[in-house]
């Protein structure tokens, strides 16, 4: 159990805080210690009256619950990581934070979510709007690691009186958070959805496929990697939640994510692959390329094919961080990282940050070999004419920056889409001199079954679809 303020020290503590600091409608972020609570159950409550919630989910490790914008950037078009880092630095920048004293992870944090392709125009779903990055400092964060629980609100102020507000704001939502009888969703109740139907991927995906191996055989690209969208309709709406939840379970080494722009509309995944972290001046980054199932791990060690993949993927990061002025180091070999029912080829990177802001680093990082191809703009044009569908999120990073300059982005691949009823997949493949067709179906399958076993009922989902 923590102990906080009471409420007359609390009120007194964030009245001065807004004093010494006030500007025209500043916004004032204040923090409460609280009983230690679990972020992903506890969502639903924090979000009970938003449109936007967001779940980023390392447990074991950093866990944040957030809801509500408070401040909101959104841009379609050129410089936006450049311009979302700008948006980043003034807003935590301004903040009053009246609650100084709060762990590192329980500081304020702007939450960004990038397309995987700087849009020159405005991609539509059902009318709604995916701008090229969105970037959000939440009105609710509730943050949670080593046992620790903390409860943050952020707002607009604009005298005492709205200080006073928001005080009792926190206080209420905190006790609305702990009372016994209110503990959040119940993820321990049935989670499989009954599909009605679903599109098939794999005869046009084939033909994409051929014709990607042919491009890497000819020496028109070292690498490619295609992906897919597959498409399903359910017989009821889907609980994002619930998903991520037997995801925690299953796959502790993933961070699990959900970025829900309204109701019934939530992007969200397992992701196995960090862009980057950025931690006291030192940041970290991953080369995951090369697939197999956990009973094949020799093979993939030994797989030259694999090995060659995952060698041009890790000498790409390199090279991009050595453009920006740093000097990386890497282990000599890759390791095998599990994630569920899937090995993957694993090798982290790490380098002093001599200055550079996370968004600068991540535009040089983005998109890696291993979701885009070899050589960068020559492949990302080749996708563009070769996958079915818009990537949209898919692939692209995901992830939050903080008040002391620290960050972390994943690439959102095992990932899913659902609007109401409507659900979309997307998985994709590398491919390398020596790939064949049927192998890297077989891949994307495996991996579009890692949403697909979570969410399906499992009388409903014959192996052969996947």
């Amino acid at each position: 159990m923590q102990c906080g303020p009471i409420f007359s020290e609390f009120l007194h503590a964030s009245l001065k805080a807004w004093l010494l600091k006030k500007v025209d409608d500043s916004v004032l972020s204040l923090a409460l210690p609280i009983y230690d609570l679990d972020p992903l159950k506890k969502l639903p409550l924090l979000a009970e009256k938003q449109q936007f919630s967001f779940l980023w989910d390392r447990s074991p490790g950093l866990c944040i619950a957030a809801s509500g914008k408070c401040q909101n950037f959104e841009l379609v078009g050129q410089r936006r990581f450049e311009l979302a880092q700008r948006f980043s630095d003034e807003t935590l920048g301004r903040l009053i934070d009246g609650t100084p004293e709060a762990p590192v992870h329980a500081q304020p944090r702007v939450l960004l979510a990038f397309t995987f392709f700087e849009q020159t125009a405005e991609i539509q779903i059902d009318t709604k709007i995916i701008p090229a990055v969105q970037a959000v400092l939440p009105c609710w964060q509730l943050s949670r690691q080593s046992g620790q629980s903390w409860l943050r609100l952020n707002a607009v102020v604009a005298n005492e009186s709205d200080v006073r507000d928001l005080v009792e704001q926190i206080w209420l939502m905190r006790d609305k958070l702990t009372l016994r009888n209110t503990q959040g969703t119940d993820f321990s109740v049935k989670t499989n959805f009954e599909m009605k139907k679903s599109q098939d991927w794999q005869h046009s995906y084939q033909l994409a496929l051929s014709k990607g191996i042919d491009l890497v055989d000819s020496g028109e690209l070292q690498k490619l990697v295609l992906a897919v969208s597959k498409s399903i309709v359910l017989a009821e709406p889907l609980d994002p939640l619930k998903v991520l939840a037997n995801l925690r379970r299953q796959q502790p080494g993933s961070c699990r994510f959900l970025w829900k722009r309204s109701i019934d509309e939530s992007f969200f995944g397992a992701s196995p692959e960090r862009l980057l972290s950025l931690r006291q001046g030192f940041i970290s980054t991953d080369a995951l390329a090369g697939t197999a199932l956990i009973n094949s791990g020799f093979d993939l060690m030994c797989s030259e094919k694999d090995l060659r993949e995952h060698e041009l993927v890790v000498a790409s990061i390199n090279s991009q961080l050595i453009q920006q002025g740093l000097e990386p180091c890497r282990s000599r070999s890759p390791r095998l990282a599990r994630h569920g029912n899937l090995l993957h080829l694993h090798t982290p990177i790490t380098a002093q940050a001599k200055g550079h802001s996370p968004l600068h680093l991540a535009e040089g990082l983005h998109p890696t070999p291993a979701v885009a191809g070899l050589p960068r703009n020559k492949a990302v044009k080749w996708l563009r004419a070769l996958e079915t569908f818009d990537r949209r999120n898919y692939a692209a990073p995901i992830g939050w920056i903080d008040k002391t300059g620290n960050a972390e982005f994943r690439v959102a691949i095992r990932c899913g889409y659902s609007q109401g009823v409507n659900l979309n997949l997307m998985a994709g493949a590398g491919l390398v001199r020596g790939s064949i067709v049927e192998r890297e179906l077989e891949e994307v399958r495996l991996k579009l079954a890692v949403m697909a076993d979570q969410i399906l009922a499992k009388a409903q989902l014959p192996r052969k679809i996947f």
